[in-house]
């Protein structure tokens, strides 16, 4: 709602995907204890694929060698 003065008020028509999408999301009350569990293991098998894709040999070979062109510059 937007305020106009005098405590008159405007409800303003939400957008048509929130229209759409609304009926189908239903009541969310918040996550449930498996909802966290699932979202914690998710989030760790990210954090771990990354980590094995940072620590790889190409990616490795490829920061040290930005980072020593870096340094060897000149000006």
């Amino acid at each position: 709602m937007v305020l106009l003065g005098q405590g008159r008020h405007v409800r303003r028509k939400a957008p048509w995907w929130c229209r759409w999408f609304r009926p189908l999301l239903g009541s969310d009350e918040g996550m449930s204890t498996a909802e966290y569990a699932i979202g914690t293991v998710a989030a760790a098998a990210l954090a771990a694929l990354l980590y094995t894709v940072i620590t790889g040999d190409s990616v490795v070979s490829k920061l040290t060698s930005l980072i020593e062109r870096a340094l060897v510059v000149t000006f």
